[in-house]
């Protein structure tokens, strides 16, 4: 299949969306967010946008993340914004119509599979094609995926925690949680509501959790002013919280990721479990921003942990990757 020069590669995460145009790079990196009529159904706005809305709109406007867990939530709504990045990608003209390739969750079902291309079609896409995001990722972050080694990702994005064991083009050995960063911010917000009496929003507690959250103990911890509504009073209140507290809030989500990570290692043929020992976990996705995760998962498995060069954009710049080496990775897709 030739792929022509409009072509796109979607990252399409539960928080945010990355658009990799052929040959070009990365043009669009926004929250996966829209901003309907509540009566109507139109949009109002998408991504950036969208966000600034977020928690402030009126009951004729609802601000939805038509993605949940990795997967879509919300098909109409996923469609409009899948529609809206590919028109911005790429124009309009004879390529307006861009052939597309998406990454997906490695732990999603044939129906979830089915419900991403049909909406990738719907919204403008002239053909639709799949790859898996630890895949992507992998290549994004320059791991040698083709040599008969093992390499392991850990892809930790908004909606799901990614893993996988990677050797001659292919997933050896992957699990998938739905539980990643979304799960973080909520466990922020939670305690902060059981601590303080404060209630945050979403958009608040994501600002600690950049800001402060932490997954190991810092050489100097840090604090940080929240500002919400006080549960008793229903005035608006700050408090100061300290990244000793938000890391304890993140422990059990933290756990779970590395309990994951063990499982995929105890899955793992003994010869690429020596490469892994050599070459190490690569880590990636928003949660590879997390202080110290790397720390976290070496101290916990003994295995070096090594940050990929833009966390965030690996899975994009992957699928990018295959789109203008079709021909030597076309094997990487589903």
């Amino acid at each position: 299949m030739a792929f022509f020069s409009k072509d796109l590669a979607i990252d399409l995460g539960t928080a945010n969306t990355v658009v990799y145009v052929k040959n070009k790079g990365v043009v669009i990196r926004e929250p996966t967010i829209v901003a309907t009529d509540a009566k109507t159904g139109t949009v109002l706005a998408v991504g950036d946008d969208a966000k600034k809305m977020a928690g402030r709109t009126p009951q004729s406007i609802t601000v939805t993340r038509p993605l949940r867990d990795g997967v879509i939530a919300d098909f109409t709504v996923t469609e409009k914004l899948l529609e809206y990045f590919i028109r911005k990608a790429s124009g309009t003209g004879l390529f307006a119509r861009p052939r597309v390739l998406v990454g997906i969750p490695s732990g999603i079902t044939q129906v979830e599979m089915k419900a991403v291309i049909d909406a990738a079609l719907n919204a403008g896409a002239r053909e639709a094609k799949l790859i898996q995001e630890p895949m992507a990722a992998a290549i994004g972050a320059d791991l040698p995926i083709a040599d008969a080694r093992g390499v392991m990702i850990v892809d930790v994005g908004g909606g799901t925690a990614e893993v996988a064991v990677i050797s001659m083009k292919g997933i050896v050995t992957s699990r998938s949680l739905r539980i990643a960063g979304d799960e973080m911010t909520e466990a922020i917000a939670t305690h902060i509501r059981r601590r303080y009496n404060l209630l945050i929003g979403d958009v608040t507690a994501e600002e600690v959790k950049l800001a402060i959250g932490s997954a190991y103990p810092l050489e100097s911890e840090k604090t940080y002013e929240v500002r919400g509504r006080d549960l008793i009073n229903g005035l608006p209140k700050s408090v100061e919280v300290t990244s000793e507290e938000i890391r304890d809030a993140l422990k059990e989500s933290l756990e779970q990721i590395l309990a994951t990570i063990k499982s995929a290692l105890e899955l793992t043929p003994p010869e690429l479990s020596a490469d892994i020992i050599d070459s190490g976990i690569m880590l990636s996705g928003g949660g590879a921003l997390i202080m110290g995760f790397d720390k976290f998962i070496s101290t916990r498995t003994g295995i070096l942990v090594s940050i990929a060069e833009d966390p965030l954009l690996c899975v994009a710049k992957g699928a990018g990757r295959v789109l203008e080496n079709y021909d030597s990775l076309h094997e990487v897709l589903i």
